[in-house]
């Protein structure tokens, strides 16, 4: 199991965003659906979101009913051509909640940011220069690799929330992810810290979701969140209508437990925000 990453000592500042990157450097572990609906649940709560869309796949947008075709300027322009967030955020269906889409030239900036000044800085400068709601929560989708796109995003982020699917090889992910954030801490953003891990695709049905489970609350304690999100169709289904899991069946055990998460996510940022006042 790789070190513990430690929490940030900075007092919170209540002008800002709070801004916390979704990563794991394995694919196919839930991040992008979290990402989806994770943001809805919170608007949902009433919670100002804005979802940034970093992953070149764009999978984000699509879930939240924007075709690539109706995309125009977004993440890339962003980042890459320092347009203000203003003229790349998109409203959607839900109330209180936006997006900045992963546009078609996303898929290009990894190479193009590495002649850029301020290459790793890009996307914490493009916020920084913002004004925001107060209270806002800002969610960026990663891709699934380490590159100057996930860099970019953690150096901009103040957390680190991880998905982690409840299967041996997702260990190994969550180890590669936990190097990265050491790194990055290191290197770049000194009080960037973990917010917290959060298990998807829970099956009940058999023992390995229980046994992985079990071995990571045993190392990470209560980092890992008590909210647990089960493998559900209705999860899989929403994609493809282009909705979050609530609004396609919010009665769903999917639509319940983002709805939950979402619940003790503010509450743990509360109780973080009262620890460092």
């Amino acid at each position: 199991m790789p070190d513990r990453a430690q929490p940030s000592t900075a007092r919170p500042d209540p002008a800002r965003p709070r801004i916390l990157a979704i990563a794991n450097q394995k694919g196919g572990v839930g991040k992008t659906t979290t990402a989806i609906n994770l943001a809805t649940a919170l608007a949902a709560t009433g919670q100002p979101t804005l979802l940034i869309d970093l992953d070149p796949q764009g999978n984000a947008s699509t879930g939240l009913g924007l075709p690539r075709t109706e995309r125009g300027a977004g993440s890339y322009a962003l980042i890459a051509e320092a347009r203000p967030l203003a003229d790349v955020t998109r409203a959607t269906a839900i109330p209180g909640l936006s997006l900045v889409p992963a546009d078609q030239d996303l898929a290009g900036a990894e190479i193009e940011l590495v002649s850029l000044t301020r290459r790793e800085f890009r996307l914490r400068d493009a916020l920084a220069a913002e004004r925001f709601e107060s209270r806002t929560i800002v969610l960026i989708d990663c891709p699934p690799s380490l590159g100057l796109l996930t860099v970019n995003a953690l150096v901009a982020a103040d957390a680190v929330l991880v998905p982690l699917q409840c299967e041996f090889f997702a260990l190994e992910g969550i180890s590669q992810i936990m190097r990265t954030i050491e790194m990055v801490r290191r290197g770049l953003n000194p009080s960037l810290a973990l917010q917290g891990i959060v298990l998807t695709m829970f099956d009940r049905r058999n023992n390995l979701s229980d046994l992985v489970a079990a071995d990571v609350r045993g190392f990470f304690g209560d980092k890992v969140y008590e909210t647990v999100i089960p493998r559900n169709v209705r999860i899989s289904e929403a994609p493809s209508h282009g909705k979050p899991v609530l609004l396609y069946d919010v009665r769903s055990a999917g639509a319940q437990a983002y709805l939950a998460l979402a619940k003790e996510l503010l509450r743990r940022e509360r109780t973080a925000a009262g620890a460092a006042s």
